[in-house]
């Protein structure tokens, strides 16, 4: 893994120029990997984005439009409140989810709660009731969608995904270029959800060569062989 030197603020265009090179946010950093040890085994991490001008939707994400119509919607800048923690916390005891322990430790420094980046919130609420939070950084032209957790009461409603497609609209109302939803790992199937907005239209990076492709499993799997083959650390078992 590397890391960006943490400035005091990450703008826009700084933003943009190191999510078009495969790094993510991690609290107050950016980072990126190639690698991820699970289950024993070595597995490849692919970044991804989607080209939002080329972003059409099909019948199952026009459903999730029509069955979360009855929320309400807020966008705000990010803060972090109590009512976050609640809601972050029975997420995780109700979902398989293994990260951070708190919404706090997943963005901010332990030494600090100041935020670096340009950060906003999407909140749906069900008649006034916070359940579920989209958190995303805002770049020149492009949005990174951070983290979603909501109430596992409304699992039904496929809310992380749901959120993914009101981030998606937001840029594309802001006239942004790119959405970066994060990784998937090759093998394990886990992040594939990432793929759900619209696969057409999302791209993988080959930290290799430095460029984007069209999304395809060959071009993951064609990058895992090579990655596995000529980088991978040593005292792994590789697959």
């Amino acid at each position: 893994m590397s890391a960006v030197p943490k400035p005091d603020f990450i703008g826009g265009e700084m933003l943009d120029f190191y999510l078009g090179r495969g790094y993510y946010r991690m609290q107050q950093e950016l980072f990126t990997c190639q690698f991820l040890p699970l289950d024993g085994r070595l597995h490849t991490v692919h970044w991804l984005r989607l080209r939002l001008a080329e972003v059409q939707y099909g019948p199952e994400q026009r459903r999730l439009f029509r069955l979360n119509s009855q929320f309400q919607l807020l966008l705000r800048p990010f803060q972090l409140t109590a009512e976050y923690e609640k809601l972050y916390a029975e997420y995780r005891r109700h979902t398989d989810f293994d990260g951070p322990p708190t919404t706090a430790s997943f963005l901010l420094d332990e030494d600090s709660p100041r935020n670096v980046f340009d950060t906003q919130v999407i909140e749906i609420r069900d008649a006034g009731r916070l359940i579920a939070v989209g958190i995303f950084d805002s770049g020149e032209r492009t949005l990174a969608g951070i983290m979603n957790f909501y109430d596992p009461a409304y699992r039904r409603h496929s809310l992380g995904k749901y959120l993914m497609l009101l981030k998606i609209e937001y840029a594309r109302q802001q006239r942004l270029a790119f959405y970066y939803p994060g990784y998937l790992v090759q093998g394990y199937p886990k992040f594939d959800y990432k793929l759900f907005p619209c696969r057409a239209a999302t791209e993988v990076f080959d930290c290799v060569r430095g460029r984007w492709l069209p999304f395809s499993w060959e071009a993951v799997e064609e990058q895992s062989a090579e990655l596995l083959r000529e980088y991978a650390p040593p005292g792994f078992r590789v697959e």
